[in-house]
């Protein structure tokens, strides 16, 4: 037994030192060929032809996810397949055995017939062709069925699995496409060569991932095939970007805005939902009337236009006489006949004039009752009221994660524009220009004790199921002005609701603060054009919301009380029906919205001895996070209920494996 395992090892041996010579010879073989191509000056031939043959190209890294606050998908990367054959690498034997087989295959799943597709699969052998065209734009499952036909694949006994052959060219294509209507493409934005706008280019940095590199070889002139085994860096995936956005409100807002629109035949409209503890902005619409005649969200006129707010601007304005002691719950003022003649500056009212405390000037919106007020604080010093301002931030851009938004203006005593009828102006909404996003910052701050917030629109950031990210609160401005000034004001906006312009909207079930607001834009061309407006927030007396609504060129009727407050109650009324107030029947009105279709079960998904668990029918937003969780890679198509799965219910997992979903719509 130790003789023959001694003859063993001394073959071994033997035929390890011939591995030796060989190699060594052919080591000396390969340097002589190096110095004899140096002496010969072919080093640089070789190195042109490398380089007409050869060079390295792009692998794509799959942009990330866009979620909702909730989990339900806004944005998703569908990827596509385009497949090639490398017919050189197919040997001739195993060709010759297996065409006919895999020409029935591929005429099952094409639908050509089978003698088309054997002449052709020949015709393309005979050429070698190493980059045929076999199928374009197919998704995962189709490509997971090629790679199983003869030739193309290699069944694994062992591990019971299909090996995509070498033959077979794979090249992923990624197209970004919108997985809900709530909320459109310009609110979405894009993120390409065209430019950076809206989600996608405001958090492009972790969507956009790292691309890859990989080797490709020349076939022809104007094709490259990559080369698989010769690859430089693997693509590291984008990151999901969870917004602070809540697709149920959204859709409120959404359905009840473009039910106004439609009804008042307006231009376009916009409404935007503040949380109100920490900014967080849990809905934001913007709808213009295409050609059609049809409300599209093309352009985010709620955060890239400042306008000149009308009365809605009467709260900052009040506010600040209020903090300054200039006015108090007895403050009165005699308003006339409802027109007051100032520097040759005529301001009226849309009702008949009287005596006002502070209250009945922000429920009326008395213009008159305003500008007298402010007039006589600050036309001595107007700088105090203008510093106010500065203190707001409302001369400040919003520092937020979105791109383009508009730049505040406001006329001030240095500027050219400024004269002694500017200030009164002023008070009620004239000569500055805002965003809807920085008035609802400025209401969002008195709905929340005084502390102003940044608006947030990033809830959290993902990668690989785990958290990189959490958006926190950021305060803008610790203390707007004494208690007792925002005491007031509240109040104020209350009564504005109870018994002012906008008691059309008072309901006895849900309280209700705002000030409606109607401006009178491009008057310097004669008779002019309206924009119909409300802000305010709810519940009264304890916020959760701040909520701002406006409808650009409404006809039949511009006022802010009658056209954009009866958007405001109802996205108040349905954004608390989940809470234990009793909401009115009249609030219920919009059929739109269908409530039951948000509401689905919610199990809990776990992988036990890494066994795929059977997902289809539940609602992908409660499935796809909590695979996430488990350190699971999911791939989503669509929005809604799972319809199909891979791997199938039951499979046996492998640790890195990605999971592909495929949902209703």
């Amino acid at each position: 037994m130790a003789e023959s395992n001694d003859k063993k090892r001394a073959k071994t041996l033997q035929w390890g030192y011939l591995f030796v010579i060989v190699a060594a010879i052919l080591f000396v073989i390969f340097g002589v060929r190096i110095v004899y191509l140096q002496n010969n000056s072919n080093v640089d031939d070789i190195q042109r032809t490398i380089q007409a043959n050869y060079r390295a190209d792009t692998i794509k890294a799959a942009r990330g996810n866009l979620y909702a606050a909730d989990g339900s998908i806004l944005a998703t990367t569908v990827i596509k397949y385009n497949v090639f054959v490398d017919f050189k690498i197919i040997k001739d034997s195993v060709f010759d055995k297996k065409v006919g087989i895999l020409s029935d295959s591929l005429h099952k799943m094409f639908g050509k017939t089978k003698q088309e597709f054997r002449s052709s699969l020949k015709q393309q052998k005979r050429r070698q062709n190493q980059y045929y065209t076999l199928a374009l734009n197919l998704d995962f499952e189709q490509v997971n069925r090629l790679k199983r036909f003869p030739i193309f694949g290699k069944y694994n006994a062992k591990t019971k699995t299909y090996k995509k052959e070498r033959c077979l060219i794979i090249e992923p294509k990624y197209k970004r496409i919108l997985a809900t209507n709530q909320i459109g493409a310009g609110t979405i934005g894009i993120d390409d060569e065209r430019g950076k706008s809206g989600f996608e280019g405001a958090f492009s940095q972790y969507l956009s991932g790292k691309d890859g590199r990989r080797w490709v070889q020349r076939v022809n002139s104007k094709q490259w095939k990559p080369i698989d085994f010769w690859e430089i860096r693997e693509p590291i995936d984008g990151q999901d970007v969870y917004t602070t956005l809540d697709l149920r409100i959204q859709d409120i807002a959404h359905s009840a805005l473009e039910k106004q629109l439609y009804a008042f035949s307006a231009h376009h409209g916009s409404v935007l939902v503040m949380e109100t503890a920490t900014g967080k902005i849990r809905a934001m619409v913007n709808l213009r009337k295409n050609e059609q005649g049809r409300y599209v969200d093309a352009y985010n006129y709620a955060l890239r236009d400042a306008t000149e707010p009308g009365s809605t601007f009467k709260v900052v304005s009040l506010l600040a006489a209020m903090d300054d002691g200039f006015i108090d719950k007895n403050t009165t003022v005699n308003t006339g006949g409802g027109i007051w003649e100032y520097n040759g500056q005529r301001i009226t009212d849309s009702h008949m004039g009287g005596t006002y405390d502070i209250s009945q000037i922000l429920a009326l919106s008395s213009n008159v009752g305003s500008a007298k007020l402010i007039v006589k604080s600050y036309s001595s010093n107007p700088q105090i009221f203008i510093n106010h301002l500065r203190r707001w931030k409302m001369f400040d851009k919003l520092d937020i994660e979105l791109p383009g938004a508009a730049k505040p203006m406001i006329v001030t005593p240095e500027s050219k524009r400024w004269n002694k009828a500017t200030l009164a102006s002023m008070s009620y909404g004239y000569a500055s220009a805002f965003s809807l996003l920085q008035l609802a910052t400025f209401y969002n701050g008195i709905a929340n004790d005084g502390k102003m917030v940044k608006p947030l629109f990033i809830d959290k950031i993902m990668k690989d199921g785990k958290v990189t990210h959490t958006a926190t609160p950021q305060v803008m401005v610790e203390k707007m002005a004494s208690p007792k000034a925002i005491q007031m004001m509240t109040e104020a906006l209350t009564k504005a609701v109870e018994k002012g312009t906008a008691k059309s909207i008072f309901t006895p079930n849900l309280k209700m603060a705002g000030k409606t607001g109607t401006t009178r834009f491009e008057y310097w061309k004669g008779g002019g054009k309206y924009q119909a407006s409300f802000a305010g927030f709810y519940p009264a007396d304890d916020p959760k919301y701040t909520c701002i609504v406006m409808i650009n060129q409404p006809q039949e009727n511009y006022y802010g009380g009658v056209v954009a407050a009866p958007v405001f109650k109802e996205i108040a009324g349905k954004t608390f029906l989940k809470t234990p107030l009793n909401i009115g029947e009249e609030m219920l009105d919009d059929k739109k919205v269908n409530l039951n279709k948000l509401i689905t079960p919610n199990p809990k998904i776990s992988i036990v001895g890494r066994k795929m668990p059977s997902l289809k029918g539940f609602a992908g937003k409660n499935v796809i996070p909590q695979l996430e969780n488990q350190g699971y890679r999911v791939s989503y198509k669509g929005v809604g209920r799972i319809l199909e799965q891979f791997p199938e219910a039951g499979t046996v997992m492998k640790k890195d494996q990605k999971i592909y979903l495929r949902m209703q719509n």
